[in-house]
């Protein structure tokens, strides 16, 4: 496959880790790092060897050399920013949320499709050989009629009411930092749910700190979410059908093995090994879907992430969490 000339928007934690994932992506020529401060985007090239360091984000979506953006901006930033991208003629990697809610979503993918472009977001678990295997399983009847899924993901950071998980003004709270990721599962098996009831408790910022969510289908399958700031929680999911269940264990949005339980007793591992952190496959992807003309991947469709947008609105309101501007 050729190369794939990469400008990353950002120089947090989520663009450091896309650094090491493309270490092994050898058609991934991260080329450019644009920052809001010179200072940070010259740091951040020096240590990742980036050779284009730009000062602002709109130097680098100006670059002609850049073909793809990866968006690693705070959720309040990724609309604007995809946008941007988008218009300046480069295809878009946007980090999950997609955006801060559904009619951000709906803007960003009109325009893309408008223009033509791939835009993706970055639900990286989607990506991994296991969660594949695991979604092969199941379309194939092995696990019987799923009836039930079980996915949490929580864990307890210092609270900071001005950082990027605890700020309303930054999209904080663990839903849209963490709890998308369950919600992201819920449909990758069971589809859009037909009804939502769900509780969340509040902290001193205003935002969803610890929420619990259960979807239900018109076939009377559910699944049993949660997601936390406030305590670490066991990290795992598992997949319940009339057949067999799977049981992923932590940290199962980013896997490497699952068990595979039978009802009659038998089990079957299910073992997928991989080197780093994992995100070189959705990088992987990304080159595929655009090597293949593609315009959105088949495994985070666009309709899709617009449906998951919609429900993570739902369950804002139902909770009463407003960002600035909504």
């Amino acid at each position: 496959m050729r190369s794939f000339r990469w400008g990353i928007l950002g120089t947090g934690k989520i663009a450091r880790r896309f650094m090491q994932a493309a270490f092994y992506v050898p058609e991934a020529q991260v080329i450019a790092v644009g920052s809001r401060a010179q200072s940070t985007a010259d740091a951040f090239g020096a240590q990742f060897g980036i050779p284009k360091r730009y000062g602002s984000y709109e130097a680098l979506l100006a670059d002609p050399e850049v073909e793809i953006v990866y968006v690693a901006t705070p959720h309040s930033l990724h609309a604007e920013n995809a946008l941007a991208a988008l218009q300046a003629g480069k295809h878009v990697l946007c980090e999950k949320p997609f955006t801060l809610n559904a009619l951000q979503a709906e803007q960003v993918i009109r325009v893309a499709r408008a223009l033509g472009k791939f835009v993706m977001e970055g639900m990286w678990t989607r990506c991994f050989p296991l969660i594949r295997e695991v979604v092969r399983r199941v379309q194939a009847g092995e696990l019987g009629e799923v009836r039930l899924v079980i996915a949490d993901f929580g864990f307890r950071p210092p609270f900071d009411p001005n950082s990027r998980l605890f700020a309303p003004s930054l999209g904080g709270g663990a839903l849209l930092d963490v709890g998308v990721y369950p919600v992201s599962l819920a449909f990758l098996i069971l589809g859009a749910p037909a009804q939502i009831v769900s509780y969340a408790a509040l902290g001193a910022t205003g935002v969803d700190e610890l929420c619990s969510i259960i979807f239900t289908y018109p076939n009377g399958a559910q699944a049993i979410l949660s997601a936390s700031l406030q305590v670490e929680t066991p990290k795992q999911a598992h997949l319940c059908g009339t057949h067999a269940r799977i049981d992923i264990p932590a940290p199962w949005w980013k896997p490497s093995e699952a068990w595979l339980t039978r009802s009659d007793g038998t089990r079957e591992h299910l073992l997928y090994p991989y080197e780093g952190d994992g995100l070189q496959f959705e990088i992987r992807h990304v080159h595929e879907c655009i090597h293949q003309g593609l315009t959105e991947s088949p495994w985070m469709p666009l309709d899709e992430t617009l449906a998951i947008m919609r429900v993570l609105d739902t369950l804002r309101a139902q909770w009463g969490v407003r960002y600035p501007g909504e």
